[in-house]
């Protein structure tokens, strides 16, 4: 593995993770975590592609986050990146960075030869924080950051609410939890910012794959069925017995839907 150096902006670096060789797969992590949550996904891959996973800025180790954060700026990243590579590139982004993947592709659709999209929070009918959003945010800036995600994660990704509890029960969890805390946020923050609606993707033509689990939260599911009625080329696929977390629960079943959209899109 080596690493790849960018700057979408000439003044901040950037990273990314650079495994195998083949046709090119560049990923977008989702957030709570950074490029190494795909670690599973990634090794069931890397024999035939080539995998590069992006560190989202937000999300590296001792960020310095300018709020507010945007988007745009994540977009201008994947981009950065997407130039250091041959053509033709598959853009995977998984939750908030298939958000950040989406804008990419509106950035610049002649990039990418393909999109693989696993449930984008994206504000089709209605913000994804809200009223949780500044609940969480007043949690952080007073000193809670484990209050901010547990907010996030029952309120915003809307898991039930014994589950959060459970999770939130053991000590490393909420130790990692409170180390994302303040990009998490940011995160929420910069998405709802893009406003409710997703007409500017009725004319993104790129073909794409929006991937869902049929135990996700449901909203999730609706805003997936909501950007499949946009895009002009998509289709959906759905992971049986699965949620928002197949990169971690069931990591090969993600790698095989990937191939499955790269052996569509990747002929090289």
């Amino acid at each position: 593995m080596t690493e790849l150096r960018a700057s979408s902006d000439g003044l901040r670096p950037l990273t990314a993770l650079d495994d195998g060789s083949g046709p090119n797969l560049l990923v977008v992590h989702p957030g709570g975590g950074d490029a190494t949550t795909w670690n599973g996904v990634t090794r069931h891959l890397t024999d035939d592609y080539r995998v590069v996973r992006i560190h989202r800025r937000i999300y590296a180790p001792g960020a310095d986050i300018a709020l507010p954060h945007s988007m745009a700026v994540e977009a201008a990243d994947v981009v950065a990146v997407a130039e250091l590579l041959d053509s033709p590139v598959l853009l995977v982004g998984h939750s908030s960075g298939a958000v950040a993947a989406l804008e990419a592709a509106l950035l610049a659709p002649a990039a990418f030869a393909g999109l693989f999209l696993y449930e984008p929070p994206l504000p089709t009918r209605e913000l994804i924080g809200g009223v949780a959003g500044a609940q969480a945010r007043a949690a952080l800036d007073t000193g809670d950051p484990v209050g901010a995600m547990r907010i996030h994660m029952r309120d915003i990704v809307r898991m039930p609410a014994e589950t959060v509890d459970a999770m939130f029960a053991d000590q490393q969890v909420r130790a990692a939890f409170a180390a994302y805390a303040p990009a998490q946020i940011a995160d929420d923050e910069a998405i709802d910012a893009l406003g409710v609606g997703i007409d500017r993707f009725a004319n993104l033509t790129v073909p794409t794959s929006l991937i869902e689990g049929d135990q996700s939260p449901a909203h999730l599911r609706e805003r997936l069925a909501d950007l499949a009625a946009t895009l002009p080329n998509a289709r959906t696929v759905t992971l049986a017995g699965q949620g928002h977390i197949a990169h971690l629960t069931a990591p090969r079943t993600l790698a095989n839907a990937i191939r499955d959209m790269a052996e569509q899109v990747l002929r090289v």
